[in-house]
């Protein structure tokens, strides 16, 4: 049999398996097994060099019974219509798992916006939200960043937005600059969250986070932070990596140095001549491995090969379905994504939250709040694996598609 590497039918078969287990009937796992809205658009832009190009956008909506949908919008010439209903499902087990009042949404566009103009990108953002306005709002759906889309995007669409709707709308957009609402610490947030997690798993592996030897795979906006925290913490972060290729050091990289010299995609590898491949960054003999780039990275062919005590996965699907399996069977650790990556979608809610209210609250508070959310969120995941004798990841999906179910049933839906 091969490996499933499809995310949105790997995602089902895992849901499908957690409302069993959850006793929920087979009407339950169609309602939920894809978005109850899936939109595609077509968005014409007129280039820098006067030509109008036309580009395909996308935004799924998995279910709304808790509360309004919420999740990313990504730039990305790989981005595709299966991508964005797994993810979209993944929002949903997110907010489950921290219990955040929303269910999952995610959309993207095929762009590569290293290729495009500030002027171009603008054009193509407030085109988004112009062909998505009457399915998206601040009770309907909320977008956010994702993959090479930032606070300047978030900044264009809002006000897009509130053009369109004759009113002042913050709430309608996370992940803003500060000055229009933004929430302090949210640029950080996905990876001060991974931080915390991996600073939970350590604890329940007897791993002294300082002198820990880390192994970070990507050196983007998560990678990046990630390594820039856990390396201030005292950790040895020994091999990082980027699309071109890995760095390994036994003694602990400089990583200030590295960012300092990475590119804003987060590029570092090319200036160096000692390289090692990404496939032997994931082997290299360490305590903490975290996955922070792109999916299908830990497979069956290479679990047999981590070295690791414990994988964090920053990353979405970097480990497949069976390598989750031969990982735990290992009595390896594997803190899945949907709990590991939930920093950010917490933090998004705080801004929602002080939006509609609007009183902001202080980085430190933000913080705290968060900080809360995720060493509660990962110890009822941890305790419900353990007194279930499941792996981490079907523990974490079956808490976080629990609530939605239960939403939906009490709504008559399923």
């Amino acid at each position: 049999m091969t490996e499933n590497l499809n995310l949105f039918t790997s995602t089902q078969v895992v849901i499908k398996e957690a409302l069993d287990k959850l006793g929920y009937d087979e009407g339950m796992y169609e309602l939920l097994k894809e978005p109850i809205r899936m939109v595609e658009v077509r968005i014409p832009v007129r280039m820098d060099d006067g030509k109008v190009k036309v580009f395909t956008g996308f935004r799924g909506q998995h279910n709304d019974a808790v509360g309004p949908t919420k999740g990313g919008v990504r730039f990305h010439p790989a981005v595709s219509a299966d991508e964005v209903r797994a993810l979209s499902m993944w929002m949903t087990l997110k907010a489950g798992i921290v219990d955040l009042p929303y269910g999952g949404g995610k959309g993207g566009i095929i762009c590569d916006p290293r290729e495009m103009s500030m002027h171009e990108l603008e054009s193509l953002s407030r085109g988004y939200v112009r062909a998505l306005s009457q399915v998206m709002g601040p009770t309907k759906d909320i977008p956010a960043p994702d993959v090479f889309t930032n606070a300047q995007i978030m900044a264009w669409m809002m006000d897009e937005y509130s053009r369109i709707d004759e009113f002042n709308s913050p709430g309608f957009i996370t992940g803003k600059p500060i000055v229009l609402g933004g929430s302090q610490g949210r640029d950080r947030a996905t990876a001060e969250g991974v931080t915390i997690i991996i600073n939970e798993a350590a604890k329940k592996r007897n791993i002294d986070m300082k002198g820990a030897r880390i192994v970070i795979q990507g050196f983007g906006n998560a990678g990046s932070f990630l390594s820039k925290f856990l390396h201030d913490a005292g950790a040895k972060v020994i091999g990082i990596s980027d699309a071109y290729g890995a760095l390994h050091d036994p003694d602990g990289l400089d990583i200030d140095y590295l960012l300092d010299r990475r590119d804003s995609f987060g590029t570092v590898t090319t200036l160096f001549d000692n390289t090692i491949s990404n496939e032997e960054l994931l082997e290299l003999d360490c305590d903490i491995l975290v996955p922070a780039a792109i999916e299908n990275q830990i497979t069956e062919k290479n679990a047999h090969d981590i070295k690791a005590r414990i994988v964090v996965e920053a990353a979405n699907g970097p480990t497949t379905s069976e390598a989750t399996k031969i990982l735990t069977e290992r009595g390896i650790l594997l803190v899945p994504d949907v709990l590991a990556s939930a920093g950010g979608v917490t933090v998004s809610y705080f801004e929602w939250v002080q939006n509609n209210m609007g009183y902001y609250w202080t980085e430190d508070e933000v913080r705290e709040r968060m900080t809360k959310k995720m060493v509660d969120a990962f110890e009822n995941v941890y305790n419900f694996s353990e007194t279930r004798n499941i792996d981490m990841r079907l523990a974490a999906y079956m808490i976080g598609i629990r609530k939605t179910a239960e939403a939906s049933r009490f709504r008559g839906w399923a």
